[in-house]
């Protein structure tokens, strides 16, 4: 099982030791490191409401191309198990379930998604390839920002920061609009780390 967890198209694959209880290991740390990173990068956020502007979807995009499928959702899937366990590694000052189930539920676990995307593509040999891995990631982007948006409208109601004459149009201004350029900025940024470590170690 060990041996199929990521492949020698990505980043841990490349760095991925010989025995297979070592793998493993190397394997459970580094999805432990993983949710580290994502924290901390949670962390960096500007406090806005619904939706604060963080560094997740930079941390969750490079971790997925470095890793390749399965590690990258088993990383995204423990950060969120933390997560609902009241660790406090979400962007807010407050976890559990309750947060998961509040504004952002949907872009969380929207994460999963996109690092599924972005990891996919990666174990098939994007991790080289800027222009193919910028195009992965966005499209795990755009799917995170799908889900995110329709948890959003789900959880609408009565909301003050919601125009109930016109959700869809408030809910998407105020919680996806503002965010685009942002997050094509930080997939670029995502690809271009991933794709040049690639390149160098190639080189090496």
């Amino acid at each position: 099982m060990a041996v199929t967890l990521t492949t020698p198209n990505t980043l841990l694959g490349v760095f991925q030791p010989k025995g297979d209880a070592a793998r493993l290991a190397s394997n459970l740390v580094t999805v432990v490191l993983g949710t580290l990173l994502i924290t901390i990068c949670a962390k960096i956020n500007v406090p806005v409401w619904p939706v604060p502007v963080t560094l997740q979807g930079f941390a969750i995009a490079a971790l997925a191309a470095a890793f390749g499928l399965r590690i990258g959702v088993a990383t995204v899937a423990l950060y969120l198990i933390e997560g609902a366990a009241g660790l406090p590694v979400f962007a807010g000052a407050t976890a559990g379930i309750p947060y998961l189930m509040g504004p952002t539920g949907g872009f969380l676990i929207g994460f999963l998604l996109m690092a599924a995307i972005i990891g996919y593509a990666a174990d098939r040999g994007a991790s080289g390839k800027p222009l193919a891995l910028f195009a992965a990631m966005l499209a795990g982007d755009a799917v995170l920002f799908v889900l995110g948006f329709a948890w959003l409208l789900f959880m609408a109601g009565q909301a003050q920061w919601i125009d109930q004459t016109n959700v869809v149009a408030s809910a998407f201004a105020k919680a996806v609009q503002p965010f685009i350029v942002w997050d094509i900025l930080k997939m670029a940024l995502a690809a271009l780390t991933v794709t040049g470590a690639w390149n160098l170690l190639s080189r090496r």
